[in-house]
């Protein structure tokens, strides 16, 4: 019973790495979507979201089948509870790529070449790298990985300000192309939510080992 449970679970993380696969791929489309004004990039990037949705929910249902045709532990069960909150943030993820793609689509006619100076890119790059290691920490079981993931949170809040920043200023210097600012400013609040929800991921892998939530705890 207990080599079948583990046997399933192992074809479940090799799921979540999927499922993260697609996360990546959302984003860096829907992100590349923005700067090439590529319209396929960003249909790509909608059709992703969509495997996304489709990933989470057959997890989800081979989650709860696990849950309950076999005789889980404790661990075990924080490991599936864990893993069910961990597939719904990614789920939210996804759709914050689906939000980019929005706002994209709504700047097609604009001047985009301004937007090539600021840390969108590099910020993008930092969330998706936040979402591959939570996800990693959960299949290696590894705490201080999911730890530093909590800690790097800091560096994408510290591009999001400095974006912030940067449209600030363009505004001040064009404020005919003030809109396009606008728009790109919310890209990079969905970027930093993306953040958020890696930060929760790897917060549930420390829960996952520890029996310890960092909100729970207080923290």
């Amino acid at each position: 019973m207990r080599n079948r449970f583990d046997r399933e679970l192992t074809t479940l993380n090799t799921e979540l790495i999927e499922m993260g696969a697609l996360i990546e791929n959302a984003i860096d489309r829907a992100v590349g979507a923005l700067f090439k004004q590529d319209e396929a990039l960003a249909e790509r990037a909608i059709e992703f979201d969509s495997e996304v949705d489709r990933k989470e929910r057959d997890i989800e249902a081979r989650f709860l089948n696990l849950l309950l045709q076999q005789q889980p532990v404790a661990r075990d069960l924080r490991t599936i509870s864990s893993a069910l909150k961990m597939i719904s943030d990614m789920e939210r993820i996804g759709d914050q790529a689906a939000d980019i793609v929005e706002l994209t689509d709504q700047m097609h006619d604009k001047q985009l070449e301004i937007s090539s100076s600021l840390h969108i890119r590099s910020m993008s790059e930092e969330a998706v790298k936040m979402v591959t290691q939570g996800v990693d920490s959960f299949v290696k079981g590894d705490l201080e990985l999911a730890h530093s993931v909590i800690a790097y949170d800091d560096v994408v809040d510290n591009l999001f300000s400095k974006i912030r920043g940067e449209i600030i200023e363009q505004i001040a210097k064009d404020g005919t192309n003030g809109e396009v600012y606008i728009d790109l400013l919310m890209i990079a609040k969905y970027l930093e939510r993306v953040a958020d929800h890696a930060t929760n991921i790897a917060e549930w892998v420390e829960y996952s080992i520890t029996g310890i939530h960092g909100e729970m705890d207080g923290e």
